[in-house]
């Protein structure tokens, strides 16, 4: 292979890559999300979880439906992993994507987990698309703005290197702090029984509207090329965390009420 061809294909499997991480909680807030689920689902949840799953964890099904994104036949989905409406309006009444968005998928995916004829492949595929969009609704640019495709399009600067404002809240942060997903999960705020209902109450919308709020802080913590470094990371990365924690109490809550 010639080297012109060689940084060819280097170049085609960079940007490859960055197409794929720019849209993603990344595999580590995945992973965190499914494991901080898995100590609140009740035992009844867990051995129906256990028997579709044939005793995968939460965990590593977590980044499942971002891992299908470059089968074509799953292209369908890809609507699911973000919602898009006019900040401080009314969902039910804003223009809707006809292919579906992250709150149509989520109550599809529940929808199917619910219902006793469906089969073990339509519930085993929604339950792994449930884990991860639950974890989407989460990182609060997944329902940021139509116009710059949720801060995909706003460059700015992560210690020297080139990324963007939604990069930086899915993987640039957690990546920077060098912890695991379990050390991530272990290491979360210790909470009382009353913090933990108060976090997992509300509906689907009401989850919606509180990341949509934080995703307006966050478009207004930066501009356009910014450079960022430890400051932001201190002023942010304990609002990552805070949402990694509610997104796993979050999902053990809906798995629970879908197998109880």
């Amino acid at each position: 292979m010639s080297i012109k061809n060689l940084f060819a294909l280097i170049v085609i499997i960079g940007l490859q890559f960055s197409l794929f991480a720019t849209d993603i909680w990344g595999p580590t807030g995945h992973r965190t999300i499914g494991e901080i689920a898995s100590e609140h689902i009740t035992r009844k949840t867990r051995k129906k979880i256990e028997k579709l799953l044939n005793g995968q964890s939460l965990a590593f099904i977590s980044t499942y439906a971002d891992e299908i994104k470059s089968d074509k036949k799953f292209r369908k989905y890809s609507p699911w992993h973000y919602v898009n409406f006019p900040f401080d309006s009314d969902y039910e009444h804003s223009h809707k994507n006809k292919k579906g968005d992250l709150i149509t998928g989520i109550n599809s995916c529940i929808k199917i987990l619910k219902d006793k004829t469906s089969s073990k492949n339509d519930k085993v595929f929604h339950l792994k698309m449930l884990v991860h969009l639950i974890g989407d609704l989460h990182q609060p640019l997944h329902v940021g703005r139509a116009a710059d495709k949720g801060g995909n399009t706003i460059q700015v600067q992560w210690f020297g290197k080139g990324t963007n404002l939604h990069h930086v809240w899915d993987i640039d942060m957690i990546t920077q702090w060098e912890m695991s997903y379990t050390e991530l999960a272990k290491t979360r705020n210790k909470l009382t029984k009353i913090q933990i209902k108060n976090y997992q109450k509300g509906k689907l919308i009401d989850w919606v509207l509180e990341s949509q709020t934080l995703a307006k802080k966050v478009y207004a913590s930066v501009k356009p090329g910014y450079k960022l470094k430890y400051k932001y990371s201190y002023l942010h990365l304990q609002t990552v965390r805070i949402q990694l924690q509610k997104g796993g109490l979050r999902l053990a809550k809906v798995l629970n009420d879908i197998f109880k």
